[in-house]
């Protein structure tokens, strides 16, 4: 059974940083996606930055180029850093994970994209809050 926990949300002005963490308990699969969605008030969960166990990293257009995966094995920790925060990116961010057999065809970011309720796993989220 794999836990996540995020922590690092908060509130911050637009143009500032927030590094999300992800602790992660128990023990993925030798294949696994490992990803950050949103949902903003009263809109749809959106997919935003996946990292596979091949190391392949993807990221929504609305955050690419600001925003950063990555993980620290050693740790059991995902990131999310994000940078040059717009109001928009207003939401409460969720840590997911998943461990399907086959990860080909960029099966991660696909899943992802869609909402990622295909994954496994997810974290109770961490609100961030960008103000103008």
């Amino acid at each position: 059974q794999v836990q996540l926990a995020e922590s690092g949300g908060g509130s911050v002005q637009s143009g500032g940083s927030l590094r999300l963490s992800c602790a992660v308990s128990g023990t993925l699969a030798s294949t696994y996606c490992l990803g950050w969605f949103r949902q903003a008030s009263g809109k749809e969960r959106e997919g935003i930055a996946v990292i596979d166990s091949d190391g392949s990293t993807n990221f929504a257009d609305s955050v690419k180029g600001r925003f950063t995966i990555s993980q620290d094995n050693s740790k059991n920790t995902l990131y999310l850093q994000m940078d040059s925060l717009k109001p928009e990116d207003t939401a409460m961010y969720y840590c997911t994970a998943d461990t399907p057999y086959y990860i080909g065809d960029n099966y991660c970011w696909r899943a992802l994209l869609v909402g990622g309720y295909e994954y496994n796993y997810r974290g109770q989220g961490t609100q961030v809050t960008v103000s103008s």
